[in-house]
């Protein structure tokens, strides 16, 4: 008895990488990619349209980010799988992912055949985690949870946004804020958390509750 396709939604900035992801998901006959979006509110227009199990959703995407996607998805009780497939290999993202209510988190180096495992298990009804990627939240979990610094609610607005792969035109325009506004808190923020790259600021942020 032949198995019944997953239907699939691509969501991705990168028309190449989508192609590809397509045509590697083509090899597998339980899978068939009905649809593609290249930011969060084309995944919301065909999901309107389309009846899709699962959407591979990237987090780094115009406009409408992945994770502001995932939380409209959730928020809004629309019946589909997310599985997130993204560049973040250092799983600066994962934890915050996963409490929003992914089904699943991959980087986009991972192996094709762990790839279709991920899809078939969160299709299942379970969430999918890479051992490594696992073995991360699992310590993240276990940390000794340390004070934090004092932030404004300015800096906490701008770091919220940060955390979540905003850019700096984007927050600028959400805050109603310059770009140089925006980013001069951004570097006041380095200072202050004693940072020195995004990925160690959107770390602290996470191990210290900074986010509210």
């Amino acid at each position: 008895m032949e198995r019944k396709k997953l239907k699939i939604l691509l969501a991705d900035d990168h028309r190449v990488l989508r192609t590809g992801l397509k045509l590697l998901l083509s090899s597998q006959k339980d899978f068939q990619v009905v649809a593609e979006a290249s930011d969060g509110q084309e995944v919301f227009d065909e999901l309107a349209n389309i009846r899709v199990d699962i959407v591979l959703l990237d987090l780094s995407m115009p406009g409408m980010g992945g994770m502001e996607c995932l939380q409209r998805i959730r928020e809004g009780k629309v019946p589909v799988k997310v599985l997130v497939l993204t560049m973040h290999s250092e799983q600066q993202y994962l934890r915050e992912v996963m409490l929003h209510g992914a089904d699943g988190y991959l980087c986009k180096d991972t192996l094709d055949t762990e790839l279709f495992q991920a899809l078939r298990t969160v299709a299942a009804g379970r969430r999918y985690l890479g051992e490594k990627d696992a073995h991360a939240l699992l310590n993240s979990l276990i940390d000794e949870p340390q004070e934090g610094a004092e932030l404004s609610g300015r800096e906490q607005e701008v770091l919220a946004f940060l955390v979540r792969g905003y850019s700096l035109s984007v927050i600028a325009e959400k805050l109603y804020l310059s770009v140089k506004t925006v980013s001069t808190y951004k570097t006041r923020l380095m200072v202050k958390l004693g940072c020195t790259q995004k990925s160690e600021l959107v770390e602290y942020a996470l191990k210290h509750n900074l986010l509210g």
